[in-house]
């Protein structure tokens, strides 16, 4: 199992579960993804939560929702926080969070692009983000379901330096020679915003989305196949957080 030591500016570094029901979303994903977890206490009661798989820290998660429904946060790496936050608010974007320190882990913001699709930029301290990932029931990319697709296609690439494979359906999102995400044209109902989703990695798409239900999650799209790509499906977690399992055949 490699061991992810750092992440490059411009790449997906870290995945972070804000929900309403803590303990029903641990039970969820300790299930579905043999993970194991880590509890850090936060102060007044609070606890921010690793979520690790073969000791290396998958995920994390807390209870804070801020308002909106439970949803998977993508954060990107940068190199300084601050600069990228003010380059973000000059293409459209708005601040949610920040800057601010966590501790000495790190330096952050939570932004919205010119859509309101929210991410967050993390700029590494002691912390540099998941330690494994592109491995069975881990991260293994992430896919912005957009409104405007080519207000999409503007944006990142400005905000992040990313590299544009476009195609009449899909775009993939590189760094370097790297593909590591993807955009896509959003079919969800009108009242949802924009989102990014993170995709992880499974052995098998159709027994990962069986299993989901039987924890008391839900379908969004079965199980289908991408011709030279794998066979994947979109699901929620019990409280309506949106994720896609992947069997990958590259």
């Amino acid at each position: 199992m490699p061991v992810v030591a750092a992440h490059k500016p411009g790449s997906f570094c870290w995945i972070e579960l804000a929900t309403n029901d803590t303990t029903a979303a641990r039970a969820f994903y300790t299930q579905l993804f043999d993970w194991s977890v880590e509890e850090m206490p936060m102060g007044e009661g609070e606890v921010y939560t690793f979520f690790r798989k073969d000791g290396q820290t998958a995920a994390a998660m807390h209870g804070h929702t801020a308002g909106a429904p439970p949803n998977w946060l993508s954060y990107v790496a940068v190199e300084n926080a601050d600069q990228s936050t003010e380059k973000a608010k000059t293409l459209g974007g708005t601040v949610l969070a920040g800057p601010m320190d966590v501790f000495d882990a790190g330096r952050m913001t939570v932004l919205a692009d010119d859509q309101g699709a929210a991410f967050a930029i993390w700029q590494a301290n002691q912390t540099k983000g998941v330690g494994i990932r592109d491995e069975p029931n881990t991260l293994c990319w992430n896919e912005l379901q957009a409104r405007d697709v080519d207000a999409a296609r503007q944006f990142y690439p400005a905000l992040f330096g990313w590299r544009k494979k476009e195609s009449d359906e899909y775009t993939e999102w590189h760094l370097g020679e790297n593909a590591m995400g993807g955009l896509i044209l959003s079919k969800a109902p009108p009242e949802v915003p924009p989102f990014w989703m993170p995709y992880f990695a499974d052995e098998d798409c159709d027994t990962a989305a069986g299993k989901a239900t039987s924890l008391g999650g839900s379908v969004l799209m079965p199980c289908m196949d991408i011709d030279h790509v794998g066979r994947f499906s979109v699901l929620t977690d019990p409280q309506g957080a949106v994720f896609a399992v992947i069997k990958l055949t590259l």
